[in-house]
């Protein structure tokens, strides 16, 4: 970043972006601009060298599933707060990250699915709900330039309504279906069966369907514009340093869990 993108910016968090060309990072970059109590003090993008990732306090993660565990794994060495909204982590990369975490017990590390307040409060719903019903499906639609399926936001839901599911002494979702040639039921996550749709015109979509004899309840999160990320991402950015090592989910940050 030259000085001169610097000049009348107040100091406050010094926050880098990593992913900065991206539909979400430039979103990120123009609201850390914008807000009073944050200062831009770098942009990365796919081969850039992040070296000192430009003095931040805290970087923001949105690139892809292949390189953010690289990404992530130099600003922990390089002592730096991440918010990480790239998604595709598996066990074995989490693991990773907590082992290197280890080594810098004053670091913390966000990575969440999603950045939406109301995606985080429909899968808190989604879990409330969960132990009141006998079947349960989720449905996400997304953009089709999205890489990865399903998305990190239905994987955590699957993730948070099995384990309510499971405290609740509740078996597998009921299914009679003995042939699937094709896949037409979905995958299943933890248990739980997911579909995901790729629509050109969609940004980010999720349905959560729970049935019971003679009842539905859907749970249902649109976000028609990549702003309604934003204010998760600057409340991720402002607490991060409170929370040192591995969080999963915005959700602790809100209080929710």
């Amino acid at each position: 970043m030259s000085e001169a993108s610097k000049v009348g910016q107040v100091s406050g968090i010094k926050v880098s972006v990593i992913g900065a060309a991206g539909r979400m990072g430039s979103t990120v970059c123009r609201t850390v601009e914008a807000a009073p109590d944050t200062e831009l003090v770098g942009r990365y993008d796919l081969g850039d060298d992040l070296g000192d990732l430009g003095g931040a306090d805290v970087v923001v993660e949105f690139s892809v599933p292949g390189s953010a565990g690289a990404n992530v794994a130099h600003c922990i060495d390089q002592g730096v707060h991440v918010v990480v909204g790239t998604t595709g982590w598996t066990q074995d990369a989490l693991d990773a990250v907590s082992s290197q975490l280890a080594n810098r017990p004053g670091v913390g590390v966000l990575i969440a699915p999603n950045f939406a307040i109301g995606a985080i409060l429909m899968m808190s719903f989604a879990q409330q709900a969960a132990r009141f019903y006998e079947s349960v499906e989720i449905v996400e639609l997304h953009h089709p330039d999205k890489v990865d399926a399903p998305s990190g936001t239905a994987a955590r839901t699957a993730s948070l309504i099995a384990r309510a599911r499971r405290e609740a002494g509740l078996g597998e979702v009921p299914d009679a279906t003995t042939s699937d040639p094709g896949g037409a039921r979905g995958a299943r996550v933890d248990g739980i069966p997911v579909h995901a749709l790729r629509l050109r015109g969609l940004v980010a979509h999720q349905e959560v369907m729970l049935g019971a004899a003679g009842e539905l309840l859907t749970i249902r999160h649109d976000s028609f514009d990549r702003v309604s990320f934003m204010p998760g991402v600057m409340a991720a950015v402002r607490a991060v340093a409170d929370h040192p090592g591995l969080t999963l989910g915005l959700e602790t940050y809100l209080g929710l869990t």
